[in-house]
């Protein structure tokens, strides 16, 4: 983890899950945080555990530009400037798919995981031009693989993670890199509150994705928020200061390749499509290996 100390950095949707444990990473790196969410008790709480002198939460609402602004001014006046911006926020887009999805659920999905990153992007530049810094948006594995998200967030996140590439080169001449990173399956309520449920029900679902998410990837274990939040004070200090543009993966390698290709008990699509079970398939083996020996 890079050193942040002096640094201020705005981070979004830091009242829980990646963005919590990303102020509670860049105090422990010597940052000053303005922190941006909707949920004004767990913001207000957060502020008191770290004190208004390292860190101050707006309430902020990422799909108005206004809301956003108020990040930025906060930044300007409470902590003389702005360093770093982690545009997080976000939830698990409209849950439909493409025959039953309307443009109001395009559009919602599409302004804040989208159309946010760029509004925070745009109101960064101004403050950062003069001396560089680093931009950080939160993309998805959905950027990269089908079947993770609803398509209106794998879409998105895919938008997000380009728009980092194309805005790294563009604002290579202020010094100011910009990357993304693709979080995998991490323990939070993202998936709970896509399904609908209150946040204290997600909270206690991310629980849930906790325990039994290990079963999923390779690394054997479900992510967590300061998995991601490490990569981010990495990306946000001197020591990544070769790299912009870049795309992270951060997923437990959930995407380096079917379940077969690192869980020796799974068959893979051959024997699912013979209908053979990987035990049958030895017993077949063993089999055939007698009857060569007899012969």
């Amino acid at each position: 983890m890079g050193d942040l100390s002096g640094k201020t950095a705005i981070i979004t949707g830091a009242a829980s899950g990646i963005g919590y444990a990303g102020v509670e990473v860049f105090v422990e790196a010597g940052a000053n945080v303005v922190a941006g969410d909707l949920q004004d008790e767990k913001g207000k709480a957060l502020e008191a555990r770290f004190g208004s002198d390292r860190v101050r939460y707006v309430h902020c609402d990422v799909t108005k530009t206004a809301d956003l602004q108020k990040l930025f001014d906060t930044a300007q006046d409470v902590f003389g400037g702005l360093d770093i911006l982690w545009n997080n926020a976000g939830h698990g887009g409209t849950p439909t798919g493409v025959e039953e999805l309307d443009e109001e659920g395009w559009d919602q999905t599409m302004n804040l995981l989208l159309k946010s990153v760029f509004v925070g992007t745009k109101l960064a530049v101004p403050m950062m031009k003069e001396k560089g810094g680093s931009i950080i948006n939160t993309s998805s594995i959905s950027a990269v693989c089908a079947g993770y998200a609803p398509i209106t967030y794998s879409v998105a996140k895919k938008g997000v993670a380009h728009f980092s590439k194309l805005a790294a080169a563009e604002l290579s001449k202020y010094k100011i890199r910009v990357n993304a990173i693709l979080p995998g399956f991490i323990a939070t309520s993202i998936f709970g509150a896509s399904l609908g449920l209150s946040r204290e029900q997600a909270d206690q679902m991310a629980a849930l994705v906790e325990q039994q998410g290990g079963r999923m990837q390779p690394a054997g274990r479900t992510g967590q928020g300061k998995d991601i939040a490490e990569m981010a004070a990495y990306l946000a200090s001197e020591k990544s200061g070769f790299i912009t543009g870049g795309e992270f993966l951060v997923d437990g390698g959930m995407t380096v390749g079917p379940r077969h290709s690192w869980d020796e008990s799974d068959g893979g699509p051959l024997l699912d499509a013979l209908g053979i079970s990987v035990e049958q398939a030895e017993q077949m083996r063993l089999a055939m290996q007698a009857g060569q020996a007899d012969t």
